[in-house]
């Protein structure tokens, strides 16, 4: 099938694109290559995709409503959308508001639109993350739970999509997936997540940054994990129901929550170096906690993450090793 995957330079939407492509699905890649971090990280992992002759590249931003509806008539025949494309970063999000609206909030519409133009289109699977679950208290998060005190922009905007999903398929009876991912990690990982942050830190002689002081515990979930829980949402689009819209949302965690000071260990034991630690206050916007209830997205989509960050560690450090010419 072919299967429109938005986002594909970054972390998550490039490894999707990977697996796709390596059972035998086309893919048409959308990445508008901004400067929120590197680019060249994501030309790089483009160039991994670039080969296989079932991958395509459309510079683009999923915002921009002219340039994405035009792929209805450019592939007419793309059966399902994997939308991963979004402003990233929590703490960001409250310095720059105005992106995250732009990006996540209008670029959702603009996708669902796409879907409504797309006469075979079967299924359309979305980002959304665990910061939508904001200031909950209740361990662990649960999607049946209450979500509507949110805790950062970006958290907001991830919890407009899901609202937005949910009206697009009730009223179009468009059939869609909301993912709320949970601190993904692995090789080729983004440079403002906490692993490679840490890794670039301890490799250059500088203290990291420790928050709330180390007492921060995480569902660290390993990327492998995360796709196969992507494709399996992509294969299972929601039934039609009588009175019911056809969206369904599901948690995707590693099903085991981990101190961010053991995750600091392996990182340092893989590193073969101690890190430098200032411990600091939690930041405006950050949590203390995130835990995955994931018995839905076992029960329906048969996730099952394998991966805890004794292995899932050592893999992401070793490609970084590789990938900076550390030894």
């Amino acid at each position: 099938m072919k299967v429109i995957v938005t986002g594909a330079a970054g972390f998550i939407g490039s490894h999707v694109a990977q697996a796709l492509l390596g059972r035998g699905d086309s893919v048409v890649g959308i990445d508008n290559l901004n400067t929120y971090y590197d680019p060249a990280l994501k030309e790089e992992r483009l160039r991994l995709l670039a080969p296989n002759a079932g991958f395509s590249l459309v510079r683009g931003d999923v915002a921009d409503r002219e340039a994405m509806l035009a792929l209805a008539d450019a592939h007419p025949d793309a059966e399902a959308i994997v939308h991963l494309a979004a402003q990233a970063g929590v703490r960001h999000s409250l310095k720059d508001p105005y992106v995250y609206i732009d990006s996540n909030v209008m670029g959702q519409v603009v996708m669902f639109e796409l879907a409504k133009r797309l006469p075979t289109c079967r299924n359309l699977v979305y980002a959304s993350s665990s910061s939508v679950y904001g200031r909950n208290k209740s361990q662990p998060f649960g999607t049946d739970q209450n979500v509507q005190k949110p805790s950062s922009i970006y958290g907001a905007t991830k919890l407009a999509c899901e609202h937005l999903a949910e009206a697009y398929s009730w009223s179009f009876g468009i059939p869609s997936v909301g993912l709320r991912f949970f601190t993904v990690y692995g090789p080729w990982g983004r440079p403002d997540m906490a692993a490679f942050l840490f890794a670039s830190a301890i490799v250059k002689g500088e203290p990291i940054k420790v928050f709330n002081h180390g007492d921060m515990k995480r569902d660290f979930t390993y990327i492998d994990d995360i796709v196969a829980g992507i494709v399996a949402a992509l294969d299972r689009p929601p039934a039609a129901v009588e009175g019911e819209s056809r969206h369904k949302v599901y948690n995707l965690g590693g099903n085991r929550t981990e101190t961010l000071m053991d995750y600091i260990g392996v990182i340092e034991r893989e590193l073969g170096r101690e890190a430098q630690k200032i411990m600091l206050p939690m930041q405006l916007g950050d949590v203390p906690e995130t835990s995955a209830d994931i018995t839905e997205s076992a029960r329906d989509l048969g996730f099952s993450p394998k991966t805890p960050i004794s292995e899932g560690i050592p893999r992401f450090i070793a490609w970084f090793k590789r990938y900076h010419g550390v030894n």
